[in-house]
């Protein structure tokens, strides 16, 4: 806990800084799962916070293992951090698990059992090999091998989670019998690539930001609600606005961005201890409802940010990019409500820019003052479909 008291399970979720990020994890449940050890003391309250007696020192030579989760993945975690660890020497034992109806041992680190076509094979590596040429590659790849007729019986490793399709088990069989014995063809027909036009204007933004002194950085386009929305002060649809993800493995990545400019202010919010100025521009793609867009998104922040600074920023980038333009006040509650505005093109929104709200930096946990820019780039070019 860090604490030198001890807690009950509720100050954990009222006190501690660990409890209050997660105890929406818990809301409206009536228990709460506490993992004991047989003196009937507490080891581990997932998912919130381990206990203290559970502290890894250099001095520890046991581990115990607990992953937490829904579904098959949790096997699968366990897996990779047991076998990883025998590797290093370490002797796994396993534990028997209760449930009402069943009794598990974990970790189950029996293989799984793949058939692969020795024809797939063939189609995609482009050429034939021998079966003592596929058994050879797959040993090498620590791959268990059956019986090889017209299909493979492959066993895979327990701590291989990333086979999962049978084109996995090709890509290690070329791996294995060794890239550099394949030998290079020419391809029957010859074509001259040019960039697309998507690169195209990406570059040119690039070069105007970093031209401008600020930073280039690449945030991941998978986000959340919580950031892209309620963070912003802004509202969106499913589909109409956002697409989210089917099967989302965590909480801080269920839907693919909207917007760049959220990205930026986590990013800020996880350098607050690095010296000021940070100024850091993106450029690159969101997904808006179902559909691509290439955006231009930068902030600065420091003590003295403030509206001017901003609009002399996209005032240049504008320039630059020979484009005539003019500001026009915003309702974006994104922004502080009279030092905001609107990019406006021919009469079209193409952007906005402005000083943060101090409720989206309270959000962020930004303590300096920050103002930002957001860009559609796909709005004043054509930029073409990205598939």
């Amino acid at each position: 806990l860090d604490f030198s008291e001890e807690m009950t399970v509720a100050e954990i979720l009222e006190r501690h800084p660990k409890g209050k990020e997660y105890r929406f994890i818990l809301e409206g449940k009536n228990v709460y799962p506490m993992i004991v050890d047989s003196k009937g003391e507490t080891i581990s309250f997932p998912p919130i916070i381990n206990a203290e007696k559970t502290r890894v020192k250099e001095t520890t030579t046991d581990l115990f293992i607990d992953v937490t989760g829904f579904d098959e993945n949790v096997d699968k975690a366990l897996n990779i951090l047991a076998t990883m660890l025998a590797d290093r020497g370490g002797i796994i034992e396993s534990v028997s698990i209760a449930y009402p109806n069943k009794v598990i041992t974990t970790p189950d680190l029996s293989c799984r059992k793949m058939n692969v076509k020795k024809k797939e094979i063939s189609a995609l590596l482009g050429f034939e090999l021998s079966n003592e040429e596929i058994r050879l590659a797959l040993e090498r790849m620590r791959f268990g091998v059956g019986e090889i007729g017209e299909s493979i019986e492959v066993l895979v490793p327990p701590y291989r989670a990333d086979i999962m399709h049978e084109w996995d088990v090709i890509e290690d069989i070329a791996i294995g019998y060794g890239y550099d014995r394949i030998e290079p063809e020419y391809p029957a027909t010859n074509t001259i690539g040019q960039a697309h036009n998507w690169n195209e204007v990406r570059e040119v933004a690039r070069e105007i930001m970093l031209g401008l002194g600020y930073l280039e950085v690449i945030t991941f386009t998978l986000t959340n609600e919580r950031a892209q929305y309620e963070y912003m002060r802004r509202k969106g649809e499913a589909w109409k606005d956002y697409t989210p993800l089917m099967h989302p493995l965590t909480e801080d990545h269920t839907i693919v961005r909207t917007d760049i400019l959220p990205k930026l202010l986590e990013l800020l919010s996880l350098n607050t201890h690095h010296a000021m100025p940070q100024r850091i521009f993106e450029v690159g793609d969101v997904v808006v409802g179902t559909k691509n867009e290439l955006r231009l998104a930068a902030c600065s922040t420091h003590s003295k940010a403030n509206f001017a600074e901003i609009r002399s920023v996209v005032q240049a980038v504008m320039r630059e990019l020979d484009v005539e333009w003019k500001a026009v006040e915003s309702e974006d509650e994104a922004f502080i409500e009279g030092r905001r505005a609107n990019i406006v093109v021919d009469g079209k929104k193409v952007g906005v820019f402005g000083e943060i709200h101090p409720e989206v930096l309270e959000n962020f946990k930004l303590a300096t003052p920050v103002v930002g820019f957001e860009l559609y780039l796909s709005e004043l070019f054509d930029v073409g479909e990205l598939l």
